[in-house]
């Protein structure tokens, strides 16, 4: 019998009995239950349930036994009692491997899970999966949680150091605790082979301070940024960086709906101290904005990027405009935000008022009480930060100097 004669299903006996085999193995269902039967080439004919995967919800096949040994009530029995486990989250396939053994793949899936659910910032996030897919999911996602060893951990510690990822194999001790700590409290293993890693962890090169540039040099690099071969999208995005200050992660990721007039709303969320910041947009900040809105304004955020894997610009787009210019290893994105501290220091603009704009606050209620406090106060500094850049840029002279160092004096005595 062809399979294109099939007229009905649940398919019946005699069916399952005469279907004939073809050129490649093929399936077909069986009617209910997500059961196939299978028909290999050879005339060979089996079952398989189609189920997805609890820890990657990814679909997968179930084997159930050879027809006709494993008769169609059979089948149904076992994919019913498969769709059991799934609904308390087990996965039939691992079930019947290893009893009560829990892959870490799971145990990481989970803890992954429940980072998202708990609201962590959307770099974070991107982070975390980054490093499953990458990097301990490969390593060891496979094996029984409580079968992963110390040299095991230690081994994916020294694979991330030998690439010069000292900040990710950082991260990935305190993932792997936190995951190995969530499986002994689950009762999945009781051991952490994780946890004296950074016993031998190899020493990080001393870091350095992010490049940046000084007011001397300033004018060169904003001419040149003004003429940067850039897409406009990218350029905007620099442009965005250099007037506030902020974070190039931040920028890269604003969203239309977080502008509201002349302030940026950023929640908490998206903050690496895990509080709101408001950051006052100057008049330079919000004609470069408008300018953008016709080109992205229908997006959900002012710089996207190109197709669903990468929303918005990469992380390197910024520095790489800068490097354009011819500024590369000289100035950063994070760079702009040393040079804006400085120059405003050397300007006499309070402490207070340039740490709050770098969101360097305070713990507790009192940090959220200066927000508020000095936002007026940041929205004036900004403005003259702004409009000295534009200065340095056009040509400053000494009487635009002394001009500018009286309008400091003026704001902050007032």
């Amino acid at each position: 019998m062809k399979r294109n004669q099939i007229k009905r299903r649940p398919l019946a006996d005699t069916v399952l009995a005469k279907l004939e085999p073809e050129s490649r193995e093929y399936r077909e269902s069986y009617g209910v239950d997500r059961l196939y039967f299978v028909v290999a080439p050879s005339g060979r004919k089996r079952w398989e349930a189609r189920y997805k995967k609890p820890s990657t919800g990814r679909w997968a096949w179930m084997g159930l036994g050879g027809y006709p040994d494993t008769s169609a009530k059979r089948a149904r029995a076992q994919a019913q009692h498969a769709a059991e486990l799934l609904a308390d989250g087990i996965d039939p396939v691992e079930h019947r491997k290893g009893g009560h053994e829990h892959p870490f793949r799971e145990a990481a899936e989970a803890w992954y899970q429940d980072k998202v659910d708990r609201g962590r910032a959307e770099k974070t996030i991107k982070g975390m999966r980054y490093w499953l897919d990458n990097d301990s999911l490969p390593a060891f996602g496979d094996i029984a949680i409580h079968r992963v060893t110390r040299r095991d951990c230690a081994a994916l510690q020294e694979s991330i150091e030998k690439r010069g990822a000292f900040n990710t194999a950082e991260k990935s001790r305190t993932w792997l605790n936190q995951i190995f700590g969530r499986g002994i409290a689950l009762g999945h293993t009781e051991n952490n082979p994780a946890s004296n890693l950074a016993d031998v962890a190899a020493q990080a090169p001393k870091e350095e301070r992010y490049p940046h540039l000084l007011e001397p040099e300033l004018p060169e690099f904003l001419r040149g940024l003004s003429e940067s071969p850039s897409k406009m999208i990218v350029k905007t995005a620099a442009w965005m960086v250099v007037r506030t200050a902020s974070r190039p992660g931040m920028v890269r990721w604003v969203e239309w709906s977080e502008l509201d007039g002349d302030v940026w709303r950023v929640p908490a969320e998206k903050m690496k101290m895990r509080r709101d910041h408001v950051v006052p947009l100057t008049r330079q900040v919000l004609e470069s904005i408008e300018a953008l809105r016709p080109l992205t304004g229908r997006s959900r955020y002012l710089f996207p990027g190109e197709g669903e894997k990468t929303p918005v610009i990469s992380d390197m787009a910024i520095n790489t405009c800068f490097s354009r210019i011819g500024y590369k290893g000289r100035m950063t994105g994070h760079g702009s935000r040393h040079t804006a501290k400085t120059l405003l220091s050397e300007h006499g603009w309070p402490t207070d008022w340039t740490e709050a704009m770098l969101a360097h606050t305070k713990k507790g209620l009192e940090g959220i009480y200066n927000q508020a406090e000095y936002l007026r106060h940041r929205q004036q500094m900004m403005q003259w930060y702004c409009d000295y850049l534009d200065a340095l840029e056009q040509g400053i002279t000494e009487e635009d100097r002394l001009a500018f160092r009286d309008r400091v004096k003026r704001q902050v005595g007032g």
